[in-house]
């Protein structure tokens, strides 16, 4: 390893080095490899090429001005209130989608936990079934739906509920719903991976020192389940934040952060602000997700169970 490690250039065998240090063995390491390259040639590349076309100066009749240095793509950015709205408007959806989601994940991964035999097995093929159609489909399901001619306005004006149908969808309704039936599948196997470990004896150690049911899951259960929830939450914000499908097909096109970026590459053909507007998004949202994590994290669980 170390006429390996000599061979190696310069800049590569100081990122190495500590890797092979901190690795338990030669061969994790080896086994980590793999993984490295895939991490730098699908995501850390892409992304310094969207860095880089991010910095280029506009050009009226070319969609990357190559060679060229600029920072007029975040300055755009940042001083037009016309794309500051959809961060704005992708933000709360990511809030308001992400907080149905783990709520209703809970309950229903605590209910598979609790669940025997052929009940648990449909509660678990409930929630991979949807996973087994594409995202286009499952999601432009819900406009004959939602729509105000669609199947749930008929069954409120059938039962007197409501005088006249409700635009649910195309709105922002639509959006938040179809976005929570997309990203509900993971939150609920996220949870439950951690719940399916979880020692019952706790629970019941805590109801025969007195506490109520609903006590003893707010201060055993979801602490326990922590680590799940905010694997949940990270997933379901992260996924919400950089919605395409709901939005476009459930909401107006012109709202979410990703449908402003298509029509700002592919439309305008004005790369440095689509890129840039992308990479200001990207950081906006991993600060938003350390946030998240770290005020979950002390709600208790511990992240390696995760």
């Amino acid at each position: 390893m170390s006429g390996t490690q000599s061979s190696l250039p310069a800049p590569i065998a100081r990122l190495w080095e500590p890797l092979r240090k901190r690795s338990r063995s030669k061969r994790a390491l080896l086994l980590m490899a793999p993984l490295l390259v895939f991490e730098l040639l699908l995501f850390v590349a892409p992304f310094l090429i969207l860095l880089r076309i991010s910095l280029t100066g506009g050009s009226s009749d070319l969609r990357y001005a190559e060679g060229t240095w600029s920072v007029d793509g975040y300055v755009e950015v940042f001083t037009n209130g016309v794309l500051l709205e959809p961060i704005i408007y992708s933000f709360k959806l990511g809030l308001a989608a992400t907080a149905i989601t783990v709520v209703v994940a809970l309950f229903y991964a605590y209910a598979i936990r609790r669940a025997e035999g052929l009940v648990k097995s449909a509660l678990l093929f409930s929630v991979v079934l949807p996973l087994l159609t594409t995202l286009v489909i499952k999601t432009y399901a819900f406009r004959p739906l939602l729509s105000p001619n669609g199947t749930l306005n008929d069954v409120l004006l059938g039962l007197n509920l409501v005088s006249e149908p409700i635009q649910f969808a195309p709105g922002t309704v639509g959006v938040i719903v179809g976005q929570v039936y997309i990203v509900l599948p993971y939150a609920v196997l996220a949870i439950y991976s951690v719940l399916s470990t979880m020692d019952w004896g706790l629970v019941e150690a805590a109801r025969d020192l007195g506490a109520s049911r609903p006590r003893s899951f707010l201060e055993v259960v979801v602490p326990q389940a922590m680590p799940g929830i905010i694997v949940a939450t990270v997933i379901s914000f992260a996924w919400s934040v950089g919605a395409y499908a709901a939005p476009g097909l459930l909401g107006a096109r012109d709202q979410a952060f990703a449908i402003e970026v298509e029509k700002r590459l592919l439309s305008n053909l004005q790369w440095e602000i689509a890129t840039a507007y992308s990479v200001v998004m990207l950081v906006l949202m991993l600060v938003s997700v350390a946030v998240l994590t770290v005020a979950l994290g002390r709600f208790g669980g511990e992240m390696e169970y995760a």
